[in-house]
């Protein structure tokens, strides 16, 4: 049987800067890979967007990794080349009870370390953005967009050049978790030996999770799929800026509600929403859906023109919450929590997951080292 230190299950953005993370410490790495190439689930499948942390709540893991993960991702980016800009967002309030929960969402901004949230007439909006619509706003100059599969690419370069390795076309059957080491065991029956396995299968990981022998199933969430379809923009955006309309508080659960993004080359898309699914191969995008997307995004957008959204793509969220819960926080849990040397889980790595990716990757090698 062959014999590996550490394994990474899943080439997404954060199994990749996990990966990244342990062989920059020394450590033989082998990331086993279902797919036939890197980040072809939820790490391709998203809005690209830097956050800033503003939402999460105070000492929660996605404000503890978020927050550092942005500046840590902006200053890799410069180094690497890696496609990005800081074009900053509005947080949009289209009434007046939305625009008295600006103040709020500042204060909660400011409990996790942002500080530099400004807050904006409807005058100071507009002439930043003359086609917004709105009472009042708040600036967010630190939110930006990146490229994500270049990031994937570079972060794939790193590893490779620090001696690690992606295996694709490796979708694991089971694990029996042992005092020494765990086994994995292929679905073509390959076994392999492991010091150290990382699960970062991302929508596949509590389904994993569940066959490692060894594991309290108690330590295994159920795994919930929140899909979340986008609509592009015909023709040129009318912002240079994100617009994120104040979160409904019942739609806050699962999403920050049907907002605009622009990529890197100023295509702009509108999303996502909130559909819950059976299937995380669910990924058709309906056009009835388009409907509800141009009465949200006139909301601060009136002159959207009719017939301008086109159907784009999906996505699905890793959820570990069912539909109308609150949302849960990120579930990264070692051996201290569950017991089984060498054995880390990654559950429920939705937004801000693309953003927190390198503090993951650190907070994970520094839980491996201890």
């Amino acid at each position: 049987m062959d014999k590996v230190d550490c394994v990474v299950i899943g080439a997404g953005v954060v199994g990749l800067a996990v990966a990244r993370a342990l062989a920059l410490q020394g450590r033989e790495v082998m990331v086993l890979e279902a797919a036939n190439a890197i980040g072809t689930g939820t790490s391709s499948r998203n809005s690209e967007v830097i956050h800033a942390g503003i939402y999460y709540p105070q000492g929660s893991l996605k404000a503890l990794l978020c927050v550092p993960g942005k500046q840590l991702l902006y200053d890799y980016c410069g180094q690497r080349g890696v496609g990005h800009q800081r074009c900053g967002k509005l947080i949009v309030a289209t009434s007046e009870a939305q625009a008295a929960e600006l103040r709020g969402i500042m204060a909660k901004a400011a409990a996790n370390g942002v500080n530099d949230l400004v807050l904006l007439t409807r005058e100071q909006a507009t002439s930043m953005e003359p086609q917004l619509a709105c009472v009042a706003a708040v600036h967010s100059p630190g939110t930006g967009i990146v490229d994500s599969h270049a990031l994937m690419l570079a972060l794939q370069g790193d590893l490779e050049h620090a001696g690690g390795f992606v295996v694709f076309n490796s979708p694991l059957a089971h694990a029996q978790c042992g005092q020494g080491a765990i086994t994995l065991v292929a679905q073509d029956g390959t076994e392999l030996e492991a010091s150290s396995v990382v699960n970062a299968a991302g929508l596949q990981a509590p389904a994993l999770a569940a066959h490692f022998a060894g594991l309290d199933p108690a330590f295994v969430p159920p795994a919930y799929y929140a899909k979340g379809n986008y609509f592009t923009l015909s023709g040129r955006s009318p912002f240079s800026r994100l617009i994120y309309p104040v979160p409904e508080p019942a739609a806050q659960l699962a999403g920050l509600g049907v907002h605009l993004t622009i990529d890197l080359g100023g295509q702009a898309k509108f999303g996502p929403d909130v559909q819950w699914v059976d299937s995380p191969d669910d990924l058709l995008v309906d056009p009835s859906r388009g409907e509800a997307f141009y009465a949200e995004v006139r909301k601060y957008w009136p002159a959207l023109p009719d017939g301008a959204l086109l159907p784009g793509y999906a996505g699905i969220r890793p959820k570990i919450q069912p539909p109308g819960a609150p949302a849960r926080d990120f579930v990264i849990e070692g051996p201290r929590t569950h017991g089984v040397p060498g054995l880390v889980n990654l559950f429920g790595i939705e937004s801000p997951g693309l953003t927190s990716s390198l503090a993951i990757g650190s907070h994970v090698a520094s839980m491996l080292r201890a």
